[in-house]
C-alpha cells in the first residue's frame, strides 16, 4: 500500500498505482494517484451546487451549508481522537461547531472568539464531571477539536459579511479549489519524484506543490482583478498564501491521520473520503483568506 496526498491506496503494479480495469463488476477505475475518479469529480460537481447556489441567492442559507459542513467534520474528528484514548464530550463539541459560523455571520469576530471559549469552557465542564484520570489530556483534545475545526469555520462566514461576500467567499473557495487541482494534476504528470514530506505524506511532492502555486496565483489573481476590482498583484499574493496555507492544511490532516493509524476521516464522501477529508485545507485557509481580502478591499 502506498499513501497519496494522506490516503492509503492499494497498489496494483510496479508503477503504485490502482488498476481496476479488467473484469466486470470489478472495483470502480482508478487514477495513477489512486483515486476513483468518476466518483470524486460527481460528489465534487454536487458539493459545488450545494455551495455555490445559496452562496449566490440567500447568504444565511451559505452559513447554514457551513455549519452542517463543520458540524460533520467535528464529529468525524471526536471519532478519530477516541481512537486514540482521549475522552472528549461529542455534544458540546458538535454544537459549538454548529454555532460559531452562525454567530460570526451575526455577531462577527467577537462573537465568535466568545462561542469559542462558550464551547471550550462546556465541552471542559462536561467531561470534569466524569472520571479524573487523564483529565489534562482530556481538556486538551477539547479545545484542539474546537479550535480545529469551528472557529477557523466561522471566518468563511465572516468572508459573507460584506457586500461583494459572495465573490470574496468564491475568491477563497475557488483557489483553494485550484491548489488541489492543480497540485493534483502536476503531481501526476510528473510522477512526483521530489518529496515534500515524504514521512508525513509520501504522495506530496514539490513538483505538486508547484502545480498548485500556478494554479492558485491564476485563480486568484482572475477573481481578486474581476470581479472584486483590487489590484492583481493583491490576487497573486492571495494565491500564494492559499498554496502554502492549504498545502499546511492537507499536511496537517495527514499527519493526524497517520498517527491515528486510519485512511480517512469516514467514507461518507466517495472518491473524497470524509468530511474533514475535504476541509481540512479549506479550514486552514479561511482566516487567510478573511484577513488578506479584508485588508486588499477595505
Amino acid at each position: 500500500m502506498t499513501a497519496v496526498d494522506g490516503r492509503v491506496v492499494i497498489d496494483g503494479g510496479p508503477s503504485g498505482s490502482a488498476d481496476a480495469t479488467g473484469a466486470a463488476g470489478g472495483p470502480p477505475r482508478r487514477s495513477r494517484a489512486g483515486r476513483n475518479l468518476p466518483a470524486a469529480i460527481g460528489v465534487g460537481a454536487l458539493l459545488g451546487a450545494i455551495i455555490l447556489v445559496p452562496l449566490f441567492t440567500v447568504r444565511a442559507a451559505f452559513v447554514g451549508v457551513i455549519s452542517v459542513a463543520v458540524a460533520l467534520g467535528t464529529w468525524e474528528v471526536i471519532r478519530a481522537v477516541w481512537l486514540t484514548g482521549v475522552r472528549v464530550p461529542p455534544v458540546p463539541l458538535v454544537a459549538g461547531a454548529l454555532a460559531m459560523p452562525v454567530v460570526a455571520y451575526v455577531a462577527g469576530t467577537t462573537g465568535l472568539l466568545l462561542t469559542l471559549a462558550a464551547t471550550v469552557g462546556v465541552g471542559i465542564a462536561v467531561r470534569a464531571a466524569g472520571p479524573a484520570g487523564g483529565l489534562v489530556r482530556d481538556v486538551s483534545g477539547i479545545a484542539f477539536v474546537a479550535g480545529y475545526v469551528g472557529f477557523p469555520a466561522g471566518f468563511a462566514a465572516l468572508l459573507t459579511e460584506p457586500s461583494d461576500g459572495s465573490w470574496r467567499v468564491l475568491a477563497f473557495l475557488g483557489t483553494v479549489v485550484a491548489s488541489d487541482v492543480g497540485g493534483y494534476t502536476a503531481g501526476v504528470l510528473s510522477g512526483g519524484r521530489h518529496k515534500m514530506a515524504p514521512s508525513v505524506s509520501p504522495g506530496k511532492s514539490w513538483e505538486g506543490f508547484a502545480g498548485s502555486v500556478a494554479a492558485c496565483v491564476l485563480v486568484a489573481g482572475i477573481i481578486v482583478a474581476w470581479p472584486l476590482g483590487a489590484h492583481a498583484w493583491q490576487g497573486v499574493l492571495l494565491g500564494l498564501a492559499t498554496a502554502c496555507a492549504a498545502t499546511i492544511g492537507d499536511l496537517g490532516e495527514s499527519l493526524l491521520k497517520r498517527d491515528i493509524g486510519i485512511k480517512d476521516m469516514s467514507n461518507l464522501l466517495p472518491g473524497h473520503g470524509g468530511v474533514m477529508d475535504r476541509l481540512d485545507s479549506l479550514l486552514c485557509t479561511a482566516p487567510v483568506a478573511w484577513l488578506l481580502l479584508a485588508a486588499f478591499l477595505a
